[in-house]
């Protein structure tokens, strides 16, 4: 009888150590990243044409300045980093950032410090196309709440993103937990050079019959007006 025995023992101790070596970490830990990814072809310009996040505070300050954010990647081929330069439009006036982006083991994972916010970074490439666009993922820790938060972004090579690739960046928005129609599509408010203005779109004013064009003009309350911010 005990002969009988040990074949099964040993499948049952065969079959758990497998069960082990599996499942480690759940799927849902898991970011999965671009097949085969290529860091050179990754390069370049770059425009944000949309964006979503389960921070309402990030929400709400996008919300105010949904403005385009054109980027601009740079990598030294002997350096483990890159460099992410970023301008937009900010009260008007163009402003220019830069963020370094450090290399991981995993090709298309990259990690970055926030010292503003005190948060660790790390941004999954989901899916790119290199020459039209690339769907971003960024999950941020602050330090030391442990807070975390979620945000997608939609990056493209020209600053208008077709109704498919709009389509595809919202399956992966719904995937990780977030509503598709919370997505904001930013807009293209013209070429920012780093402290120039931007060119204000001149408005015609009608002046209905009968009014008064010698009038005092409206003057806008101070609680009426709001400030926009990156």
């Amino acid at each position: 009888m005990q002969g009988a025995v040990r074949p099964v023992s040993v499948l049952v101790m065969g079959w758990a150590l497998v069960t082990f070596q599996v499942s480690p970490v759940e799927p849902k830990n898991f970011t999965l990243t671009q097949e085969n990814f290529d860091l050179e072809q990754f390069m370049g310009k770059w425009y944000e044409v949309a964006v979503v996040s389960t921070c309402p505070h990030y929400m709400q300050r996008k919300r105010g300045n949904p403005v385009i954010v054109a980027l601009e990647l740079k990598h030294v081929a002997s350096e483990e980093n890159f460099t992410m330069t970023a301008t937009a439009f900010r009260n008007s006036l163009c402003t220019e950032t830069s963020t370094d982006y450090s290399l991981t083991d995993t090709p298309g994972r990259f990690f970055y410090h926030t010292a503003r916010l005190g948060a660790d970074v790390d941004a999954f490439v989901v899916h790119t196309t290199y020459d039209e666009y690339a769907v971003m993922l960024l999950l941020s820790t602050e330090k030391p709440s442990g807070n975390k938060t979620t945000i997608a972004k939609l990056y493209s090579r020209t600053v208008e993103a077709g109704p498919a690739v709009l389509d595809h960046f919202k399956t992966v928005v719904r995937e990780h937990g977030m509503r598709d129609d919370a997505v904001i599509m930013n807009q293209d408010k013209g070429e920012c050079v780093p402290g120039e203005k931007m060119t204000e779109t001149p408005t015609q004013v009608i002046v209905p019959k009968g009014l008064n064009r010698n009038a005092v003009p409206r003057t806008t309350h101070p609680q009426e007006e709001f400030t926009v911010t990156i």
